[in-house]
Parts: C-alpha cells; sequence; structure tokens
C-alpha cells in the first residue's frame, strides 16, 4: 500500500501571524490566499493544476496541535486514508481524534515517537491521484 505521497503542507506558531504573513509576502513574495496563509499549486509544466501545498502560520497560543507542544505540524497527502489509517493502527501508531471529510478531502492525525502531531490529508484531486497512479503503477 502506498503511504506519503507529498507534503500537503507546513503549519508553524508564531507571536504574530499578521507580521510574519507581511513580511514572508514582502521578502520572499508568499502570497497569502486568506487569512490562513499561502497556497503553492504544482503539476506538469502547461498543464493544470495537479495538487498544491499550504503554508500556514498559526498563533502562538492555537490548540490545533495538540496534544503535540510543539511548534510545528507537517500535512502529508497520502491517498487512501482510511486504509492507511486502519493500518497504523494496527502497527501500534497513535491515531489523534476521529477522521473528518470536507469538501476539499479528509484528515486523519498521527502523533510520532517524539510527540509531533502529523496531519494526513487525502485531498479531493481525482487528476492528480490519476497521474500518480500511471507513473508509479509503471515503476
Amino acid at each position: 500500500m502506498k503511504r506519503v505521497t507529498g507534503i500537503g503542507g507546513l503549519f508553524f506558531k508564531t507571536g504574530n501571524p499578521d507580521m510574519i504573513r507581511e513580511w514572508y509576502g514582502k521578502h520572499l513574495g508568499i502570497s497569502m490566499q486568506d487569512q490562513h496563509g499561502a497556497v503553492f499549486t504544482w503539476g506538469k509544466e502547461g498543464k493544470d493544476e495537479k495538487g498544491s501545498t499550504v503554508w500556514s502560520p498559526f498563533k502562538k497560543t492555537t490548540t490545533y496541535f495538540q496534544p503535540s507542544e510543539k511548534d510545528f505540524m507537517f500535512n502529508y497527502r497520502v491517498e487512501n486514508l482510511e486504509a492507511l489509517m486502519k493500518v497504523l493502527k494496527e502497527e501500534g501508531v497513535q491515531v489523534v481524534g476521529e477522521m473528518e471529510v470536507y469538501e476539499y478531502g479528509k484528515f486523519g492525525w498521527i502523533m510520532d515517537p517524539e510527540g509531533n502531531k502529523i496531519e494526513l490529508w487525502e485531498p479531493v484531486d481525482a487528476e492528480f491521484n490519476k497521474m500518480n497512479d500511471s507513473t508509479n503503477s509503471s515503476s
């Protein structure tokens, strides 16, 4: 079974999210999509968007990363979240909360051995999944 297919996002805590968004926009050209952060799209040159990676500063006081006490959280893209969560649980990986489903995908959370919360995301991206399946089945 395929597990992680890419990085879906990088989320981190900061004392002043607005200032950080402004600094990154001014100095690195990271354009914010909304109050949450930036979305980097990727795919084959000249083709429609095939995927995205989110970059998002959170308030220092956010509880979204709990039970982790770390100041960051990675989000990884996966292909079959339900099956993967079942396998991870069978392997003894700590699962956090229940899977959530939104119009843009399914989300599940786990903890690594060092207390880092990891968000797993199965995006609603049929074209990307088809492209990825055909690429991986030929190798």
